[in-house]
């Protein structure tokens, strides 16, 4: 090698010793005048760290402030089921079975024969404040005096027999009677229909009437009987016959029919060969339960008036809902005001959640109930 070629070398070699010295002099004073820069020109290992997901904000609980009615065991208000009852005497005689009002309204409707073939009806309501017009209201039977008390309910009518007045005054009622002192507060007639089928009334009323006369307007728990439980939710019948259609032929002038709707799974009331109707809200009166109770049934004077054999007794009936239907059993007690309604087990009945229609029914004529699946 010539020494020129060794000239050349080194002085390559020591241009790179230059360079490099000068790099990490570079180097170190940037990263002395900005620290951060390290982060940037020396590569750092990494893991794959995975951010946690922000909690989900709790649900608010659709139900808050709300508990299951003993009536319809549907969700209601708290003040709702705190409420005390009203039982309404409902004229169903034909020509005012075409201007009842109010009824689609009720939780629990009863419907037995009073005299004559004609049937009348008892509307309970857990909360009748709300509800504008009820009627037409008639007058008390004993019978119906009973159901209202199982039920702790106010009783209110227009007109009595002496056998209702005497179980008012046997099971002390609390009741609002057309023909009392409190009669003009509580009822009044209309002059478009004729009478005796024109007294009606409103919930505004009834809770004003009840108050005047210094009846509590808060339920007590401890005087309601039992009568049913309720499932959870809509619940199918496993067992049982179907039951699409039911005639209730309470006489050759009452005959009562529901029928199933499957779509709305709820049974639909005709009366007198057409639509049961609530004329004021336009609705026709529809239940997701129906119960047939079979009582032994008598007149009990030669005026017709009808009695039941209820005060301590016990019997057979049928229950219905979701187009099925089941045999069941009731006791009743009225020493304990006690009630209950019984499956085939011997326990107390539970039913779906919502409106409940019962037929108060003579026993001897069941085999004229007519049921198509």
């Amino acid at each position: 090698m010539t020494q020129k070629q060794k000239q050349i070398i080194y002085g390559v070699l020591a241009t790179a010793v230059v360079a490099m010295f000068a790099f990490g002099g570079l180097l170190v004073y940037r990263q002395q005048n900005n620290p951060g820069e390290k982060d940037r020109m020396t590569p750092v290992a990494t893991e794959n760290v995975q951010t946690p997901a922000p909690s989900p904000a709790p649900t608010k609980d659709p139900h808050q402030g709300q508990v299951k009615s003993s009536m319809t065991g549907q969700w209601v208000d708290k003040p709702v089921e705190e409420k005390r009852a009203f039982a309404v005497m409902i004229n169903n005689i034909k020509y005012a079975f075409l201007h009842q009002m109010g009824t689609s309204k009720a939780d629990i409707v009863y419907e037995a024969l009073a005299e004559g073939g004609i049937t009348r009806m008892m509307a309970v309501y857990q909360d009748v404040s709300k509800v504008k017009k009820i009627g037409s209201v008639r007058s008390a039977r004993h019978y119906y005096v009973q159901f209202a008390e199982e039920w702790d309910a106010v009783y209110c009518h227009f007109g009595h027999t002496k056998y209702a007045v005497s179980k008012m005054k046997q099971l002390k009622t609390e009741n609002l009677s057309g023909l009392s002192g409190i009669g003009p507060v509580v009822y009044a007639r209309t002059s478009t229909l004729m009478a005796p089928h024109n007294v009606f009334t409103s919930g505004s009323k009834l809770r004003k009437g009840a108050k005047k006369l210094g009846y509590s307007l808060k339920k007590n728990k401890g005087s309601q009987a039992e009568h049913f439980t309720f499932y959870e939710k809509d619940t199918q019948i496993s067992e049982g016959k179907k039951a699409k259609n039911i005639t209730i032929p309470f006489s050759y002038y009452s005959s009562c029919q529901m029928k199933y709707n499957k779509k709305k799974k709820t049974y639909y009331k005709y009366e007198y060969g057409q639509k049961h109707m609530d004329r004021y809200y336009k609705k026709q009166l529809s239940f997701k339960n129906v119960i047939i109770q079979l009582v032994d049934e008598s007149n009990i004077d030669r005026n017709g008036y009808q009695t039941m054999k209820l005060k301590n007794n016990s019997g057979k009936g049928y229950y219905f809902s979701n187009g099925k239907q089941v045999s069941i059993t009731w006791e009743r007690s009225e020493k304990d005001n006690t009630m209950v309604y019984k499956d085939k087990s011997g326990n107390t009945l539970a039913i779906n959640p919502g409106k409940t229609y019962i037929a108060v029914y003579p026993k001897n004529r069941k085999n004229l109930i007519q049921v198509k699946g």
